[in-house]
């Protein structure tokens, strides 16, 4: 009997985690979510389904509360965490985007109290023993930052987010609304154009690549019409970390796209609802 109750509530699983994943993309609610009660040991139970998207989607959840610096102690402490990021991370099954996004994530809490210099090293010694654990399979991730002309309200970035999660190669990605930006982390051997491609596909976005020039200046490269440029593209510097990059004043302005607190709180509570039914029986 338990058996079919767990059958018949797998899409409701993937709906309420992917719900979860779209208001935490939102930095204005980040902090309401990992407050209440029922969501945070809800995520944390999402990465032991059996479903594979279910644990991407909590994790990418995961990874936008991690974002908030205030959010980071919590989530660190809140029980089960750090165990099950690591479990995902060591399970043979676990598809190699989902061990990168753990590690990732795993690495930005455990080193959410510590001097910067600790921190380097920690991360260093972090993403030794991920790749001990990942072997071969994990070929370094990259950055890509993308300007996307048409990313204007939620429903076309969760267009643009199901285009992104059909590709292979795609570990996690942020969005920042308010400058029609998408920062994508992907594995080292996907092409770039991949994620135009896919945007593109959506019919009413275009991407182009944000670059730095060597004097520092952020310069925009077309994809479809620069072949050649593209080519090098795999040789550019890794971009820093979201968090060290010049985009903590925009999450200001990014709240304020289309954000809808008393919303998404109510929301909140029919999740926490939801977690409590599936899990605590």
């Amino acid at each position: 009997e338990k058996m079919n109750s767990t059958m018949s509530e797998e899409p409701d699983a993937l709906s309420v985690v992917n719900q979860l994943r779209d208001l935490a993309a939102d930095p204005l609610n980040r902090r309401a979510i990992v407050q209440d009660q029922g969501c945070l040991p809800g995520l944390i139970l999402f990465l032991d389904h059996p479903n594979p998207p279910v644990v991407h989607s909590a994790l990418l959840a995961l990874r936008y509360l991690a974002e908030c610096r205030a959010n980071r102690e919590k989530m660190k402490s809140e029980l089960g965490m750090m165990l099950s990021l690591q479990n995902v991370i060591q399970k043979t099954t676990t598809p190699g985007e989902t061990k990168l996004l753990a590690s990732e994530v795993y690495d930005i809490l455990q080193s959410s109290n510590m001097s910067d210099m600790d921190n380097v090293n920690e991360m260093n010694y972090r993403r030794r023993k991920a790749q001990f654990f990942l072997g071969s399979t994990n070929k370094r991730a990259k950055t890509v930052v993308l300007h996307i002309d048409g990313l204007d309200d939620s429903s076309r970035r969760n267009l643009c987010e199901e285009a992104l999660l059909k590709i292979k190669g795609v570990i996690s990605f942020t969005f920042q609304m308010a400058v029609q930006r998408c920062v994508v982390r992907i594995r080292s051997d996907l092409k770039a154009e991949a994620l135009a491609t896919a945007i593109a596909s959506t019919k009413v976005m275009k991407a182009q690549q944000v670059v730095k020039s060597e004097s520092g200046e952020e310069m925009l490269v077309p994809f479809q019409d620069a072949p050649v440029e593209v080519e090098q593209n795999t040789d550019l510097p890794e971009y820093l970390p979201e968090d060290e990059s010049p985009t903590k004043e925009q999450d200001k302005a990014v709240s304020r796209v289309g954000s809808h607190p008393e919303g998404a709180a109510s929301w909140l509570s029919t999740a926490a609802n939801f977690l409590s039914r599936s899990f605590y029986w």
